[in-house]
């Protein structure tokens, strides 16, 4: 069972690995996920207020209704051009962004964040993989809207149950809508609630930023939100019932002092905790341990005879 004080430490330790690179991607994140859209709303009041004078003036004869349709049809228009632009523009473009940017979280867990690391934003867009990365995350955003239409609490169960899916498809960008929704949903089953505490528990540091004009979250309450979210799915992916890790998502090892070894995937923070040994070698990236196997059989430091970190059939 996992605490928020354990996730958050790790975070914490992310952070000193990898400090500014994180910053940046996760401004860009706050951008990607409605952070930068703000400043519309007083823009439409003013408009609207201008609107309404006009017609006033006009009067009510038949050429100010004439002019009142006119206007209203114009502006209409654009706010259904700017309506179908927008959720286009989310659809193909930040979407796929957003999958990029939580593998770069995701690689953060295993080693030092660093502006290297930055070709992950383009992991959504590659070849063979964008479609499906643009489907997926398309019915997320469809199925989390027409539960919402249910009294909104629906809705809001349903966006914790999808939760974990643009990190799945982070580390497999290919893989089905059903494997993907079936994998989250197993991840999110029971920890909804838990997940819900885990957001409430930054309202503190919200409110402090608020008194800095938002100079706190940026360079330091996103970043670190973001990554204790992220150590959450590292801590879930456990449960899922197939193998659907990027088996060298982060090379052999962590570069920050007092972590583990990687074995090749899953879970910097199951490992870190559960499987660390005192002396272990670094394993090729695609060999990876069966995350079903209960540690006390196949997983144990005692077992010298064996490699633990092979699948069950390699132990002859």
């Amino acid at each position: 069972m996992w605490t928020r004080a354990e996730l958050k430490s790790k975070a914490k330790e992310n952070l000193q690995g990898g400090y500014w690179a994180l910053v940046v991607m996760a401004l860009i994140m706050q951008f990607l996920s409605g952070g930068g859209g703000g400043g519309s709303s007083s823009g439409s009041s003013s408009s609207s207020k201008e609107l309404s004078d006009s017609i006033d003036s006009i009067g009510s004869s038949s050429e100010a209704m004439t002019a009142f349709l006119v206007i209203l049809g114009i502006v209409g228009s654009i706010l259904l051009v700017a309506i179908i632009a927008g959720t286009l523009l989310s659809l193909f473009v930040y979407n796929p962004l957003i999958v990029g940017v939580q593998r770069y979280f995701v690689t953060a867990t295993y080693k030092d964040a660093t502006f290297n690391d930055y070709n992950c934003l383009s992991h959504g867009f590659k070849k063979g993989v964008y479609l499906n990365v643009v489907k997926v995350m398309f019915f997320r955003g469809l199925y989390t809207f027409l539960w919402s239409l249910l009294f909104i609490i629906p809705g809001i169960i349903k966006s914790y149950e999808y939760r974990m899916i643009p990190y799945i498809l982070a580390e497999n960008p290919t893989i089905s809508t059903e494997d993907a929704f079936r994998l989250s949903k197993e991840m999110m089953d029971g920890n909804k609630f838990d997940t819900w505490v885990l957001e409430l528990s930054f309202i503190g540091w919200h409110i402090l930023s608020v008194f800095t004009c938002g100079l706190l979250s940026i360079f330091y309450v996103n970043p670190y939100m973001y990554m204790t979210y992220t150590q959450l799915y590292e801590t879930l992916k456990h449960r899922s019932s197939m193998d659907y890790y990027d088996h060298g998502i982060a090379g052999n090892g962590y570069a920050y002092s007092g972590a583990a070894n990687t074995y090749g995937n899953p879970g910097a923070y199951a490992q870190a905790n559960s499987y660390a040994q005192s002396s272990t070698p670094n394993y090729a990236s695609g060999e990876m341990f069966n995350p079903s196997a209960p540690v006390e059989d196949e997983f144990s430091a005692s077992n010298t005879d064996k490699n633990p970190y092979q699948l069950p059939e390699n132990n002859d």
